[in-house]
Formats: structure tokens, C-alpha cells, sequence
């Protein structure tokens, strides 16, 4: 009698440690589906940070704000970051009106030692790391708006391509690119395009698309 009572306790012993044994293997086998699950693919983060341009940045100066808004629909198409180039002294829209003699540009239109427009900064945050500049600026007497002047003077554009673009209500953007070029000596620049002041994020679209 106890010999049949010890061998059923064995018995039910081992059952117990085989059910044990069962629940431990199912629960490690979880925790390593889980753990395989939240590792990301290595091949997700594989491309650049802004598609086909690389690290891009939209450099720009805007008058009235057209050349703003065609800038902001660049950043948006590619991803890219903005930097604004910023006049220490900014133009007023009294400041912009070519139709009146003795208006500030016409003055600096006139004289070209007045050109030379002191910006708040021309530093752009890790501007090292950027691999397509595009740059945008109004046409003023079918050249880019001084200002840019200032800026691309004080850049080096070394490694990097450059995209111009420009706004304008009936000019085109002629040599304005070629002399950006010239004066920074720097850099793969590309032929621009022209943007109407009407420009709508479609128009801007297909001009990415045909780079």
C-alpha cells in the first residue's frame, strides 16, 4: 500500500515538473519573438535624410514674400531645412517700390557701393553637413537681390550643389545664378528656374521632379 502511494506521488511529481518545464520553454520562446520584433531593420534607415538631394537645406531671401513661400514649399517637398538670409536693416515695402525715385532700392540700384547689405548672420547651423544648397532670391534689375550677395560672399559652397531659384513677375532669371557662382568661386551649381509670383506647390513639385 505505501509502495502504491509513493509511486503515485513520483508520479504526479514528474507530471507537475513536466507542465513546469513546458510553461518556462513558452514564455522564453515569447520573449524572443518580442525581442526580435522590436529590433528595426538596419535596411529602413538605409537612405539619406532628404531622399535624392541628400542633406539639403533651402537658403533664400525674400522682398514681399513670394520667394518665402516657393522656399517653404521646397522644404516641404524634400524635407529640408530653411534658413531666411535677414538684412540688419530690412526692407520696407516703401523700401521695395522700384516706382519711386530716391526708394531704397533704386538708390542701391544706382550705387552699387550701397550694395553691400550687412546681414544679421550668414552662419547657417551645420551648414558643413549639407549636401544641396538650393537658394532662392527675387530678380532685381534681372540680376538675384543683393542681399544674397552678402551671403554667398561669406560661404563656402566646397562639395556641395547648388540649386538657384528665383521669383519674379515677368523677368527671367538670365545669368543671376552664373553670377552667384562667380562670386563665390565655390561649389556645383546648377541652371536655375524662375518661379512666378503666382507659383503654387504643384509648379514646384514638377520642377523637383525634373532635376
Amino acid at each position: 500500500m505505501r509502495a502504491r502511494i509513493k509511486s503515485t506521488t513520483i508520479w504526479i511529481a514528474a507530471i507537475a515538473m513536466a507542465a513546469a518545464l513546458m510553461l518556462c520553454l513558452t514564455a522564453c520562446a515569447s520573449s524572443s519573438n518580442s525581442t526580435a520584433a522590436a529590433e528595426p531593420d538596419p535596411q529602413e534607415d538605409a537612405t539619406q535624410p532628404n531622399g535624392e538631394f541628400g542633406n539639403a537645406v533651402v537658403v533664400y531671401f525674400t522682398g514681399t514674400g513670394n520667394t518665402e513661400k516657393v522656399a517653404a514649399y521646397i522644404a516641404e517637398d524634400t524635407g529640408a531645412s530653411t534658413f531666411q538670409i535677414t538684412p540688419e536693416d530690412p526692407y520696407t515695402m516703401e523700401d521695395l517700390d522700384w516706382t519711386t525715385d530716391g526708394s531704397r532700392v533704386n538708390r542701391e540700384h544706382d550705387d552699387e557701393s550701397l550694395r553691400n547689405v550687412p546681414l544679421t548672420t550668414t552662419e547657417v547651423p551645420g551648414w558643413d553637413s549639407y549636401d544641396t544648397v538650393f537658394i532662392g532670391y527675387p530678380i532685381w534689375w534681372s540680376i538675384a537681390a543683393w542681399p544674397v550677395d552678402s551671403f554667398v560672399s561669406a560661404n563656402d559652397f566646397t562639395g556641395k550643389t547648388v540649386i538657384p531659384f528665383c521669383t519674379s513677375t515677368s523677368s527671367s532669371i538670365g545669368e543671376s545664378g552664373e553670377l552667384l557662382a562667380e562670386l563665390t568661386g565655390t561649389g556645383d551649381w546648377l541652371e536655375g528656374h524662375r518661379f512666378s509670383q503666382i507659383a503654387t506647390a504643384e509648379d514646384v513639385s514638377q520642377w523637383l521632379e525634373s532635376l
